[in-house]
């Protein structure tokens, strides 16, 4: 399998970006067998990265909670 080591470092928007341009290229329908099948691989990694940064940030925002007197703060006094 290919190395996919250089997705972890990625940013979000980064790897939403590279897997729409995997998307983009599989769907022209111009690359060799081998090469979509690569393509594919590396944009099913970039989809699970974006699936996991997606969790993380869901997790951080569902741990801020609003005071009564409006401040913010983190659950259970975080």
């Amino acid at each position: 399998m290919t190395d996919h080591s250089d997705i972890a470092a990625m940013s979000f928007e980064e790897a939403l970006a590279a897997l729409e341009a995997i998307v983009r290229g599989l769907e022209s329908g111009q690359q060799k067998l081998e090469d979509a099948i690569t393509a594919y691989e590396r944009g099913a990694a970039l989809r699970k990265h974006c699936e996991e940064k997606l969790a993380q940030a869901e997790a951080r925002v569902q741990a801020i909670v609003a005071r009564a007197d409006g401040s913010l703060g983190l659950k259970d006094g975080e």
